[in-house]
């Protein structure tokens, strides 16, 4: 029996196996965290293929028979080559799946006025993977799609700057740029992962009618539907309420700062994912 596999390539995809686990606490699953080499949002399409790539062979090593990119950037840019070039010859009865389609699936249950902004990383802006995605499944013309990268939330959030007056300095400062390109905005997604930790200041910078979509709850819900629909793939996952940690760096550091984002203390082991 296998387990689901959760990567990231540092701590963000801990706030979607946060959600996931609340969902679905009865399967096992295995987390890695690509930190030796985060971030990977100002690199290269084919870096990202390439390290998404070494990770997910690791995890299905490692006995994920599903593999979850909780990382906006690897679903941006290596997502659609794993799925249609290697997974066929790796592990064709596998899975990788990602984190932008169920996204932009939920974004018609918030936007009421088709205004939307996306605030990311520069990787996941300059792939416009959300916006082709919207296009593709809406059509052009039902959304105004404003996209803006966020290079210091991710430091604030990894640095536990999760208050005072360098961390509303940056989120205002980012929120104003958005609202200065469309005023109209009603909703946002925080696409990517690190961005809830900061939603609390978020939400004092908008207006109350300006939704905040995070990605957790609609990736768990995603994942619960996939495996009502695939009987198949159910029946390969162990259901024992495990759950395992690794990092490509230190696994000290990690564990002190997958707590920030877990609310609470959990143990973690190093593993080399390269050659």
């Amino acid at each position: 029996m296998g387990s689901i596999g959760v990567f990231d390539s540092g701590y963000g995809g801990l706030t979607i196996l946060k959600e996931i686990i609340r969902a679905l606490p009865q399967y096992n699953y295995i987390y890695l965290g690509d930190n030796a080499r985060t971030p990977y949002g100002s690199r290269s399409f084919e870096a990202v293929y390439h390290y998404t790539g070494e990770a997910v062979r690791k995890l299905f090593d490692m006995g994920a028979q599903l593999v979850i990119l909780a990382c906006n950037t690897a679903s941006a840019k290596a997502l659609r080559s794993i799925q249609q070039i290697d997974l066929p010859v790796l592990a064709p009865e596998r899975r990788v799946l990602g984190v932008i389609r169920p996204s932009v699936e939920a974004l018609a249950d918030y936007s009421k006025n088709g205004h939307v902004g996306i605030l990311a990383t520069r990787g996941t802006v300059a792939s416009a993977s959300y916006p082709l995605e919207i296009e593709k499944l809406y059509g052009k013309g039902r959304f105004r799609i404003t996209q803006l990268a966020c290079p210091m939330w991710v430091p604030l959030v990894e640095n536990n700057e999760l208050e005072g007056a360098g961390a509303e300095y940056f989120v205002r400062k980012y929120l104003q740029e958005l609202f200065a390109i469309d005023p109209e905005i009603d909703t946002i997604i925080l696409a990517c992962t690190h961005y809830p930790l900061l939603r609390r200041l978020i939400e004092k910078e908008v207006a109350r009618h300006v939704k905040i979509v995070g990605q957790g709850h609609i990736v768990a819900d995603s994942l619960k539907d996939y495996l009502r629909r695939h009987p198949e793939m159910d029946l390969r996952l162990a259901k024992e309420g495990k759950v395992s940690y690794y990092t490509t760096d230190k696994a000290e550091l990690f564990e002190q700062i997958a707590g920030i984002f877990m609310e609470q203390k959990i143990k973690c082991e190093y593993v080399q994912i390269c050659p």
